[in-house]
């Protein structure tokens, strides 16, 4: 093969073009929009006018912080969000841990990776808590309810930190405290992302002298305007999306694979397959050497093929979590792309298939 084929855009995705040109229009000022001169004024405004394109894109009305993408937002409202209380989802990123700290209560979830409401109720029943939730987790694609908690979050004196990287620019925003999101998963460039708070009362400053004092360091206006870009641009067709993964999902299962959360709400860009009897290391290999692209999960620690913890807590069988894919799509996939995977992974399920048979 010789043009490769990438279907990992769930860990990032080609910059596109409104968002380079987003950010050549930046580099063309080169004040320091802190500084006080007319440079600085300058690229101050065209920080301002990113910020505002991006409230307007999402609908949001209240404020916006730039920081370096979605974990540092996380980290931002674990470490200064005003509730004694810290709770996470167990299907949660990886930064979630250590945002939130050792003393957290982490919620379980059923086999679909839907959040225990029960427990959430009970651990809502214990005094306000920081609650963070995603909106799409990023190995399944699964969509919480964070319309039915976020009332019962409220109501008990707590609040949401909704974790929308995935589902930013591809679905509308949930009504959460805190909301994560960042560039480089919807057609920006990498090291941008915002944290969108609802209230400045809840999060206590914590340390900066920019973004309100949230962050250090001069902020990346260039970036800022490429992610502003990319969100106003809204790239991504979801009825065509959802179109792909029904094509990826009945070829899979016509050779022997399995759906993940196959019966719960997904986002339509995100695809979690399982070869019972494969090997995600053996199936990668694999696959790449076909041009193929895709994933065992999240690229978010250090890039290394780990056992996937969001797996381990659906309390998935061991052949399907050891045989675990997910594919996600761009703008540009196509029905040849996912054709083109089809075709390797029924190579692929033969070959387990004679092997365990042997």
């Amino acid at each position: 093969m010789t043009t490769r084929i990438y279907l990992d855009h769930a860990s990032t995705t080609p910059v596109i073009a409104a968002a380079k040109e987003a950010m050549t229009r930046g580099f063309e000022h080169w004040g320091n929009p802190n500084s006080p001169h007319a440079e600085g004024r300058g690229s101050r405004a065209l920080l301002e006018e990113a910020r505002e394109t991006i409230r307007q894109a999402l609908g949001w009305r209240h404020d916006v912080i730039f920081t370096s993408g979605a974990s540092e937002s996380v980290e931002i409202v674990g470490r200064c969000a005003t509730p004694a209380g810290r709770t996470y989802g167990a299907t949660e990123h990886a930064i979630l841990p250590h945002a939130m700290g050792s003393d957290s209560i982490v919620l379980p979830v059923d086999r679909n990776g839907l959040i225990d409401e029960v427990a959430l109720v009970d651990v809502l029943s214990r005094g306000p808590s920081l609650v963070a939730i995603q909106q799409v987790n990023n190995e399944t694609g699964l969509i919480q309810p964070l319309d039915r908690f976020y009332p019962m979050i409220r109501e008990s004196g707590s609040l949401l930190l909704a974790d929308c990287a995935q589902g930013a620019s591809k679905l509308p925003l949930p009504d959460a405290d805190f909301i994560a999101i960042c560039a480089h998963k919807l057609g920006g460039p990498p090291g941008i992302g915002a944290l969108l708070v609802k209230d400045l009362a809840t999060l206590r400053a914590c340390g900066g002298g920019q973004e309100k004092g949230y962050r250090r360091g001069t902020q990346d206006m260039p970036s800022a305007l490429s992610f502003a870009a990319a969100l106003a641009a809204k790239p991504y067709n979801m009825d065509r999306m959802s179109a792909l993964r029904e094509r990826l999902e009945q070829g899979v299962k016509q050779a022997g694979g399995i759906i993940i959360a196959e019966a719960a709400p997904r986002v339509p860009t995100i695809g979690a397959i399982a070869l019972p009897g494969g090997t995600s290391a053996s199936m990668l290999v694999q696959l790449d050497l076909a041009g193929i692209a895709v994933s065992a999960g999240s690229a978010c620690s250090s890039g290394k093929a780990k056992a996937s913890h969001v797996l381990a807590a659906m309390n998935l069988p061991d052949d399907v979590s050891a045989g675990f894919l997910r594919l996600s799509f761009g703008p540009d996939t196509s029905e040849a792309d996912v054709d083109a995977f089809l075709a390797e992974f029924g190579k692929i399920a033969q070959r387990t298939l004679a092997s365990r048979a042997a």
